[in-house]
């Protein structure tokens, strides 16, 4: 088939058949689509949209673009379970979900991705670790998953290789916020993991790629219903992004912050909130826990004991990064700390997350092209709350940066980013739904 034909079909709001989304997929993988035929379609597929039936074929295309891992051969024990995020800014729940649950009894082979746009990448902030391996061989995934329960890995190239391209591409070409595309890039590497169970973490807010709850709530019927029919039982949390998940954004800082979550030394932050529910619905769908109470009982346990911090700990070693991450985890610091400080007293109204999480990437935190090197030092820390009263002159957040120029260029961004009013804002809820699991 012709490539320029495909396009042309999609840019005039045509279904594609199921052939020509095969010929689409083999071309990513093959080459035969240049990169420039691979972005128009992804732009026709953003602003013509994808049938369910289309979405399905583009999924399983690209499941079956690559390998499919096994683990009952594995001398591997519990339900295989997995967690993934549509992407948000200060999201670091995978680093401290992924242990929680292992510790609970499970298997968490955890295929995550780089930075997306404005967002940041789990694989990313791992890679601030000196070196942490994000895409071993298959022989010491096992081992690692053994002796940890966990380990979150980037897809290796046998592994919907089809997907690895085509997300590159969707990254630098403004063609990130579509639901098909979010859909099957998603579903194709989880499917391709051999997982028993998935839960979701869709986000909703002008940090995220669906900026309305309709929007987001699409998304969420979408991936379970594709999901469930490739017979994967998923369920989906629809969650706020209206600001920053963590107080901080940046790959080493972000590290850091999850650090001192499975230390205890942070607690009752919306970060540990939403990691415990999206555990307790994992822990669930896995049978490991007989209601949603107890799963989030377990996985509190399991914070509160060292269990989980143990398993990140031998996860982290395991993958080839410090052998001793509670001693020494070797982080890298930004040379310049900037604040960033309040114009006037009053209450924090809102703050524009998706502008904080582009500072991030200008910063060199985040690549503008495909390639660019990650600096994981630079970012975004002890970001101010939505909802809490500041004083004129109050720091709003600290600058990381690797030169002064930098920094001042990131003040200048960030300065018009917090709107403060004269009365409290109307609390949001941090779970606005949740799609077909237990409520």
């Amino acid at each position: 088939m012709l490539a320029q034909e495909i396009i042309r079909a999609k840019r005039d709001g045509a279904a594609l058949t199921p052939a020509q989304i095969q010929d689409f997929v083999r071309g990513l993988v093959d080459g035969r689509w240049s990169e420039g035929q691979a972005a128009a379609l992804a732009m026709a597929i953003v602003l013509r949209g994808m049938d369910h039936t289309e979405t399905v074929a583009l999924t399983a295309a690209m499941t079956d673009s690559g390998e499919r891992l096994r683990w009952d051969d594995a001398g591997l024990h519990g339900p295989v379970l997995d967690k993934h995020s549509t992407g948000g800014v200060g999201d670091l729940v995978s680093l401290v979900l992924a242990p929680v649950v292992a510790a609970c009894g499970a298997l968490v082979p955890m295929i995550s991705g780089r930075g997306l746009g404005h967002t940041g990448g789990t694989l990313d902030k791992l890679e601030a670790l000196p070196g942490y391996t994000v895409v071993p061989g298959r022989e010491r995934l096992r081992a690692v998953l053994r002796d940890a329960g966990c380990a979150i890995v980037g897809a290796d190239a046998q592994l919907a290789p089809a997907d690895r391209r085509l997300y590159a591409i969707r990254d630098v070409t403004a063609t990130v916020e579509s639901l098909p595309l979010i859909t099957a890039s998603i579903l194709s590497k989880k499917l391709a993991a051999g997982l028993q169970a998935l839960v979701m973490d869709v986000k909703v807010g002008n940090g995220a790629f669906t900026t309305d709850i309709d929007q987001a709530l699409a998304l969420a019927h979408s991936l379970v219903d594709v999901a469930r029919g490739a017979g994967l039982p998923t369920v989906a949390l629809v969650t706020d992004m209206s600001q920053p998940l963590a107080r901080c954004a940046g790959n080493a800082l972000e590290v850091q912050e999850a650090l001192d979550v499975l230390a205890r030394r942070q607690r009752g932050t919306r970060l540990e909130t939403l990691t415990l529910a999206l555990s307790a619905q994992l822990i669930c769908s896995g049978g490991l826990a007989g209601s949603l109470d107890e799963a989030h009982a377990a996985a509190l346990r399991a914070l509160d004991s060292g269990a989980a911090a143990e398993r990140f700990a031998r996860m982290v070693a395991g993958l080839g990064g410090p052998r001793d991450v509670w001693a020494d985890a070797g982080l890298p610091v930004a040379p310049v700390q900037r604040e960033l400080r309040a114009a006037r007293a009053g209450w924090l109204a809102a703050v524009d997350t998706r502008a904080l999480g582009l500072a991030v990437v200008t910063l060199g935190g985040g690549r503008q092209r495909p390639g660019d090197r990650i600096d994981p030092r630079v970012g975004l820390s002890a970001l101010a709350e939505i909802g809490g009263w500041v004083e004129a002159g109050a720091p709003l957040a600290l600058v990381h940066a690797a030169d002064e120029p930098a920094a001042d260029a990131a003040l200048q961004t960030l300065a018009p980013c917090w709107r403060i009013d004269d009365r409290p804002p109307a609390a949001l809820p941090l779970v606005h739904a949740v799609v077909g699991g237990a409520a």
